[in-house]
């Protein structure tokens, strides 16, 4: 799975996983980084403000 969005992702954005251990959930994208292997790792902060890592290849951007 590919980030489906046409724009690069970006601190902010409204986000669903669709992919992985985190399948289902969605909140605001914070803090993305490029891991030791090249990835692309985001945060994502749920609405009640817990927190997981996920690969940017997982998530989809919200549309508003």
């Amino acid at each position: 799975m590919t980030n489906n969005s046409a724009e690069p992702l970006k601190d902010g954005d409204q986000c669903t996983v669709i992919v992985g251990t985190h399948k289902g959930k969605s909140g605001t994208v914070r803090d993305l980084n490029t891991s030791k292997t090249g990835h692309l790792t985001i945060t994502v902060v749920q609405e009640n403000g817990v927190r997981f890592k996920t690969l940017a290849k997982n998530v989809v951007v919200q549309k508003e």
